[in-house]
């Protein structure tokens, strides 16, 4: 069956492509990829995980794929391209068989999109980029500038943009929480975030995305797919974390004096390290160390029944005396920066505290 693209030439340094759209449907059944285990192929392995992400995104009623996918196609496989002098629209015509376009980049949208086509009824127009007869030395550059020269969106701004969106999701509550304890002179972090990226002040050591990261984790152990199914109003299912049914029952309010309550504890009975950075406490690896914690601390409280800053302090009392007892402090030499120091740290406080009750 005969297909056409509709495309307007586009003259760069590189040379003439072409740029059209073509309906999703269309592309995910007449294109391939040759990785680098193929010979002479250009593509990075396929991430099952970027695959079914992308297939997840699909469900959301705002899913928009605005750049586009860049195909080579050797011009042997077209079957006829009909250039306009009087417009500037061309036509390019092909037969709808496997293994027309090459993409050399955006493998992940296509092979999402593909997979979302096969699980539900998903369809969309995709914007394409065609280069014609390009040698493997001519893909290999295009694939390397594109994906070399592509500066990463700082995460802080990312999730200070949730701040626009008018439905609810995890990442929102959490950088409304983020916002509120960077700007609050009663918050144990004020102007202790770095908003945006920017430092503050002095004491602006952990950053906005940094602080959602760590809170999020007690709400969503997917933010994403729980957006996407509030923006289609299903109900969320139930997860064994300590604030999702705080989040669900729209209770952030609470979610936020919690937290305030727990690193209130921490700022108020480990005052001279949160307040020096030669300490730990107020970087990433304390920050995680105590929110990988948290959820331990809670429960007590939950079956004590009290929550507020007098049993958070009570609790890290208790870990003060052994710390002290131990010779142990918040310093890098002891507790190292990354996963493994943010885990040796969150044992460490469980550790004291249940020594303590001994």
């Amino acid at each position: 069956m005969e297909k056409k693209i509709d495309v307007i030439e586009i003259t760069q340094p590189i040379g003439t492509f072409y740029v059209g759209k073509m309906n999703s449907k269309d592309l995910v059944n007449c294109f391939y990829v040759r990785s680098r285990n193929d010979e002479d192929g250009i593509q990075r392995l396929t991430s099952i995980r970027r695959v079914n992400e992308i297939e997840s995104y699909c469900k959301d009623p705002d899913a928009a794929f605005p750049t586009p996918i860049i195909l080579s196609v050797d011009s042997s496989k077209i079957k006829k391209f009909d250039y306009s002098e009087n417009s500037i629209i061309s036509t390019v015509s092909y037969e709808n068989s496997k293994e027309i376009f090459e993409i050399i980049d955006g493998q992940h949208r296509v092979k999402g999109i593909k997979q979302a086509q096969n699980s539900f009824d998903f369809e969309c127009e995709l914007l394409v980029v065609l280069m014609f007869d390009l040698t493997e030395e001519e893909k290999a550059y295009i694939f390397s500038t594109i994906n070399s020269n592509q500066a990463k969106v700082n995460k802080s701004l990312i999730y200070d943009l949730f701040e626009l969106s008018t439905e609810r999701s995890p990442l929102k509550t959490c950088h409304y929480i983020a916002r509120i304890m960077n700007s609050k002179e009663y918050s144990p972090f004020y102007q202790r975030l770095k908003m945006l990226g920017k430092k503050e002040s002095e004491f602006s050591t952990l950053s906005q995305g940094t602080f959602v990261n760590g809170l999020v984790k007690l709400i969503s152990s997917n933010p994403q797919r729980d957006m996407i199914r509030i923006k289609n109003g299903e109900k969320l299912p139930n997860e064994d974390l300590v604030f999702r049914s705080l989040f669900v029952n729209e209770q952030d309010d609470i979610i936020l004096k919690i937290i305030k309550n727990y690193f209130g504890a921490v700022k108020e009975i480990f005052n001279d390290e949160w307040n020096s950075s030669k300490y730990i406490l107020t970087k990433t690896t304390g920050y995680f160390g105590l929110i990988d914690s948290f959820s331990y601390f809670y429960n007590i409280g939950i079956k004590e029944g009290k929550l507020n800053q007098e049993f958070f302090e009570e609790i890290f009392k208790k870990i003060k005396i052994e710390f002290n007892k131990n010779g142990i402090q918040f310093m890098s030499n002891e507790f190292s920066s990354g996963v493994i120091g943010q885990k040796k740290l969150k044992d460490a406080l469980i550790k004291a505290y249940e020594n303590q009750k001994i």
